[in-house]
């Protein structure tokens, strides 16, 4: 598998460096996050109450604890530029509400990292690398990519992504479709075809992979958790 990681300079603080789960785990996911200057401030904050509203759905904690391990890992990454991708979690462990309510409370809780450019493939990269490193074994490897425009520094993001399917990982997508842009924005928030077609073409990839779209930030949650469903509800039921 080859990287560009050399254009991919991202801190980890040590208190949050990766780590492999303990505990055997169903699902290892990475959240991807888009913080590129597309996205302001409020829609920033949208978003990562979104995370937490879909950390906090019943259903979701369901389907979790349904799995044959009854556990999934969850690390959260941010992107824009490519000298600007930061893993701002380790690897949590969720299994019950206490636990899903404690990993939303975290990413509340954390500064926005940047603003920049928009570097898909950065962000694929690092994600891939932490799934990787992290000995997961036979849990399914899920990178989630949210953001509000294509790909505009760095590599391909199709070369990221055809690389971490390479890896057995699968890649999801979370579209924001922006239907007023600004006219400087508008080529990339906006492509031929429309961004959920693009992420199609572009990121997503590897066994069941989606793309969920929303027109606004407000409903984030809801999606995210739709998102989430998605992506757990088809391990067999726990028999425990």
């Amino acid at each position: 598998m080859r990287y560009s990681i050399l254009a991919v300079c991202f801190t980890l603080a040590a208190a949050s460096a990766p780590r492999a789960a303990t505990a055997p785990v169903d699902v290892a996911l990475v959240l991807v996050t888009d913080v590129s200057r597309s996205i302001d401030d409020s829609e920033f904050q949208l978003e990562k109450t979104g995370y937490s509203t879909a950390f906090s759905d019943p259903h979701v904690i369901a389907a979790i604890q349904g799995g044959p391990n009854g556990r999934i890992a969850v690390a959260y990454v941010e992107f824009s530029s490519t000298e600007q991708v930061q893993a701002l979690t380790g690897w949590t462990v969720i299994s019950d509400a206490a636990s899903a309510k404690a990993f939303a409370g975290t990413l509340m809780a954390l500064p926005r990292s940047s603003y920049g450019r928009t570097s898909i493939s950065s962000g694929i990269d690092v994600a891939a690398k932490m799934l990787i490193d992290g000995k997961f074994g036979d849990a399914r490897k899920v990178i989630d990519v949210a953001g509000d425009g294509t790909n505009n520094a760095g590599r391909p993001s199709s070369d990221a992504r055809d690389d971490a399917v390479a890896s057995d990982i699968t890649i999801n997508g979370l579209t924001i479709i922006n239907d007023h842009p600004v006219s400087y924005t508008f080529a990339h928030v906006q492509p031929p075809g429309g961004l959920t077609n693009w992420y199609r073409e572009n990121v997503t990839g590897g066994m069941g992979s989606f793309v969920v779209e929303v027109h606004d930030f407000a409903t984030f949650g809801e999606a995210m958790s739709r998102k989430l469903l998605n992506e757990i509800a088809s391990l067999p039921l726990h028999r425990g």
